[in-house]
């Protein structure tokens, strides 16, 4: 039995992982739940985003089902106004984001084009502010109109986002490519390309190459096709993320896991969404395709197939999807199809 936490979050979030728990219950997986507030309904009741003992909860469970967050509406740190998403990386120093960008069959695409990747993104380093520093922030304003920003990279980090990518390729079509721009940060993608290379030979029965990071950009979009794992830093993974989910179909369609040495979260790739909270309009796919990482991870394999392959069956039919992808279906109906779609 898996010990799974669901931490709702703000906006369409208690709305989508209610949906994502009915899937996995049905699924066949062997899971209890615990549920707890994170977000502004942490905030109101004892005064933060996350409560330390939330970080305790998460510690002890098998996985943790985290739904999107309106972080950049919170007060700040001092008046309780943490960012969960990016506290829990820390905590639980999940290193890697695990973010597939897949093309589903009947779901158009920007450019007619179609992908099957996934991108490792270093999760804990990069320039961003809230988990690169022991304490204080990496961006600086050192005079009046001049700003500086840190970017921390370090060899054990790129090591392992490396490694985890490399572990990943061995199983899938053996292709990876490191994305960088070396060219001008010659140090710090420099080190991270260092750490690649130095994983790519280990796995020298894997096809390894490196490329620019606005050149991926360009052949993301030219032939997303020729990708199968891409490995990069964060901010560049971020980025490049979003744009082979957008390619590949919208955010509303793309999974993601967060994953460490000991604990692992699955994560929606896309945000909050307040203007349509409460509406029973939301798309959970993003959500649930998540909540089946996390069991594929957890051991659970055949339960995560029966779901994907349920909620493949409903995206290829007009009739089985939700509004935003010319359906008709609510947040709680979509749900209910995939699981009718899972019965024998």
């Amino acid at each position: 039995m898996m010990r799974m936490l669901c931490l709702p979050g703000d906006g369409i979030g208690p709305e989508i992982t209610s949906a994502a728990r009915a899937v996995v219950d049905a699924s066949g997986a062997a899971v209890a739940w615990s549920e707890a507030a994170i977000g502004f309904a942490a905030l109101d009741a004892v005064g933060t985003t996350i409560p330390d003992d939330i970080i305790a909860a998460a510690r002890a469970a098998d996985g943790i089902l985290l739904g999107p967050v309106s972080h950049n509406l919170y007060p700040p740190v001092a008046a309780g106004g943490k960012n969960p998403s990016g506290t829990l990386r820390k905590a639980l120093e999940l290193f890697a984001n695990i973010r597939p960008a897949r093309s589903y069959d009947g779901v158009p695409t920007p450019t007619g084009a179609t992908a099957d990747m996934v991108i490792f993104r270093e999760n804990l380093e990069g320039f961003y502010a809230d988990r690169n520093m022991v304490s204080g922030g990496s961006e600086m304003m050192v005079s009046p109109g001049i700003a500086i920003a840190i970017r921390k990279i370090t060899e054990q980090g790129s090591t392992r986002i490396a490694r985890a990518a490399f572990d990943a390729a061995a199983s899938r079509r053996r292709k990876v490519v490191a994305v960088h721009k070396a060219n001008v940060m010659r140090t710090t993608c420099g080190l991270f390309l260092d750490a690649c290379r130095a994983v790519a030979a280990s796995f020298p029965d894997i096809e390894y190459s490196e490329m620019l990071v606005d050149a991926a950009a360009a052949h993301l979009v030219r032939d997303p096709e020729q990708f199968y794992i891409i490995v990069t830093t964060n901010m560049f993974g971020d980025i490049l993320s979003d744009l082979a989910s957008e390619l590949s179909g919208g955010l509303g369609l793309a999974g993601s896991l967060n994953l460490g040495a000991a604990h692992a979260i699955a994560q929606a790739q896309h945000g909050s969404a307040p203007d349509i909270a409460g509406r029973d309009i939301a798309n959970p796919t993003s959500m649930i395709l998540s909540a089946s990482m996390l069991l594929a991870h957890s051991g659970a394999r055949e339960p995560a197939a029966r779901i994907d392959r349920a909620l493949a069956r409903c995206l290829a039919r007009p009739s089985t999807r939700t509004r935003d992808l010319g359906g008709s279906l609510g947040t709680r109906a979509f749900a209910k199809t995939v699981i009718a779609e899972m019965q024998p």
